[in-house]
């Protein structure tokens, strides 16, 4: 079976200030409700998803989401990982999803995690297409990357076998920290790499295999025909979208 990692940590300081008094994004209403019950309604309906953990603000959660698992959230989104993985220490599989995902579905987590069941892996991460992302939110500003197969752009939900995504933390703390050191990121990702995604020649394949190694664990992507899994609400334009989308 598998459990579920929701991460409600974000508080409510950024571009959606103004127009909701929620202490924290997760709580933020989409037609009435938290951002939130979204996502927590879309994963208990996974045939496959027994137990689910929110990491976010206990005691504003508790009282409405009696059914689930919560645990509080502290210090960066990583470090929430870190929490809810160790909570959930003696599941097998992990599937980590953000709260500001309100658009996403049962469908396609389904489809997810049957695709991820026929790559051996220990952490999976979708992408869609240009394409598929345009087709599903016209007009909605997404961080697209060339690869040598296409233009895609990543997903918001990963699934991790739990024990080696438990080891592989504090490597993937230190890359992450890297971000804004260009030389050493530069050093660690090596040159070939770097000069195959500028010139946008690098296969899926060739950054699959560098992130295991950086890593420590073997990585997949998995290519999802939905587009609702690439898109978070995250500018308040994302807002009206949803809206509109959920309605429809």
């Amino acid at each position: 079976m598998t459990a579920a990692l929701i991460l409600a940590g974000a508080t409510n300081d950024g571009p959606f200030k103004e127009v909701s008094d929620a202490s924290n994004e997760a709580l933020i209403e989409i037609n009435g409700r938290p951002m939130i019950d979204y996502v927590v309604e879309a994963v208990a309906e996974v045939p496959n998803i027994k137990r689910v953990l929110i990491v976010g603000p206990k005691e504003d959660l508790a009282e409405k989401y009696a059914e689930v698992e919560i645990i509080q959230n502290s210090g960066s989104i990583l470090d929430n990982v870190e929490k809810g993985l160790n909570h959930l220490a003696d599941e097998e599989e992990i599937l980590i999803a953000t709260a500001d995902i309100p658009m996403i579905t049962t469908e396609a987590i389904k489809d997810f995690i049957s695709q991820c069941r026929q790559r051996e892996a220990d952490f999976y991460y979708p992408i869609n297409s240009k394409e598929v992302s345009e087709a599903f939110y016209p007009g909605g500003k997404r961080t697209y990357i060339k690869m040598k197969e296409g233009v895609f752009t990543g997903g918001n939900v990963f699934l991790v076998k739990t024990k080696p995504a438990r080891s592989s933390l504090p490597k993937a703390k230190q890359f992450i920290a890297m971000r804004k050191k260009p030389f050493q990121l530069a050093m660690i990702l090596g040159l070939s790499f770097i000069f195959r995604f500028i010139t946008k020649t690098l296969p899926i394949a060739a950054a699959e295999k560098r992130v295991s190694e950086i890593l420590g664990m073997k990585g997949v992507a998995i290519l999802s025909p939905y587009g609702e899994i690439g898109v978070d609400v995250d500018k308040r334009e994302d807002m009206k979208a949803a809206e509109d989308l959920l309605l429809s």
